[in-house]
């Protein structure tokens, strides 16, 4: 998929653009706080019907205003599919308007996946450093993009876990037994398709994050994914009903596919407490590219896009350089670029003949640069 063009009114603290695309690499250079970010945050809004940075649409809103608008035109790369439209438009008060040429989805989730998204940002580091839910959104997210039934076996679960746990809190009454077994079948019902997802995208994302930190790294360092779950002890409703009790003494559920976990090692220690600061954001940028790598392979004839968001920070210029050659390659699609660093932008450029867009942005403001491919 090709974004070809992107219009904003009143996101974050862009007041309006209209910007139209390079199908290869757009950089976006300025300082912090300038909006770069703003910007790639729309394109991520667009994808995943919400922010990268929070669920609350309201906080997206421009300071002082009361709607906000999103639309981008698209081209395929799938030969005779058809352009796409999306727009999505909110104002203070309401809930937000997602529609696909004109026609309003019933359900958000049924335009997960259409247009593909694999974004890399400095917060990517609490994929190693944050809690365990940091680490099972990544594995939920690429997976969602590319199975609806997913999605929603995720929610039913969800949606029965929440019950099961009023009824865990519930102080004056004791819970009805059969409507908590009825809970803990939907659990265990849905959380083993969900358990069979995550374990299917582990085993081939291993490999592909393995190869391409290899490369970052210059193969100085080994690393390894494994997923850890209560499924692996049993079939997971007797693993739930086994510890009920215990489960009722503390108020909510201490087993079910909501505790999984990646681990993440280097050398066969945790990374987090192993690794430098260049070791950490090696690592979550390889597993970034993988699952971009994991996207494009299973979407055939398609590429996601990819937004790379002051990647090169604390990073080593052997590192910068290695990642600079990938992104440059025929691998990637098209990419979206922040830097504060000119320097940076430009050897990307340098490494390939290809058409690019430069923009400058400045408080909200974005133009396109003088210096630009022809």
């Amino acid at each position: 998929m090709v974004l070809e063009q992107l219009s904003i009114i009143n996101y974050k603290n862009i007041a309006e653009a209209t910007l139209a695309f390079s199908s290869k690499i757009n950089c976006f250079i300025g300082n912090n706080g300038a909006g770069k970010t703003n910007v790639l945050d729309a394109i991520y809004f667009l994808s995943f019907c919400h922010s990268a940075t929070t669920t609350q649409d309201s906080l997206v809103m421009r300071h002082d205003q009361d709607f906000f608008v999103l639309e981008g035109e698209y081209s395929p790369l799938i030969p005779q599919s058809s352009p796409l439209k999306i727009f999505c438009g909110m104002k203070r008060g309401t809930k937000k308007h997602f529609k696909r040429d004109k026609k309003e989805y019933k359900r958000l989730s049924e335009h997960i996946g259409l247009i593909p998204v694999v974004m890399v940002s400095p917060s990517d580091i609490l994929l190693i450093e944050g809690s365990s839910e940091e680490r099972r959104r990544l594995m939920d997210q690429a997976i969602a993009q590319l199975d609806r039934s997913y999605i929603d076996a995720l929610n039913r679960y969800n949606k029965a876990l929440l019950q099961r746990n009023v009824l865990l809190r519930d102080e004056e009454h004791e819970p009805d037994p059969a409507l908590m077994e009825l809970l803990e079948e939907e659990m265990a019902r849905e959380g083993e398709k969900v358990f069979a997802g995550r374990s299917a995208l582990v085993e081939q994302l291993t490999p592909l994050f393995q190869q391409l930190y290899a490369t970052v790294s210059g193969g100085h360092e080994q690393v390894s994914l494994g997923y850890v779950s209560h499924c692996q002890r049993g079939p997971l409703l007797e693993v739930i009903q086994r510890d009920r009790m215990k489960d009722r003494a503390v108020g909510y559920s201490l087993h079910g596919v909501h505790r999984d976990d990646l681990e993440i090692l280097l050398d066969g220690h945790p990374m987090r407490r192993e690794g430098s600061q260049g070791q950490l954001k090696t690592f979550v940028i390889a597993l970034k590219l993988a699952q971009y790598e994991y996207l494009s392979r299973k979407v055939e004839g398609d590429m996601p896009l990819l937004l790379l968001d002051d990647i090169f920070d604390k990073l080593d210029a052997t590192r910068v350089e290695q990642i600079i050659r990938l992104v440059a390659s025929q691998q990637f699609g098209q990419i979206f670029i922040t830097d504060t660093n000119r320097d940076h932008i430009d050897q990307i450029l340098s490494h390939g003949d290809f058409d690019y867009k430069l923009f400058n942005v400045s408080d909200g403001e974005i133009c396109l640069s003088a210096k630009n491919s022809q």
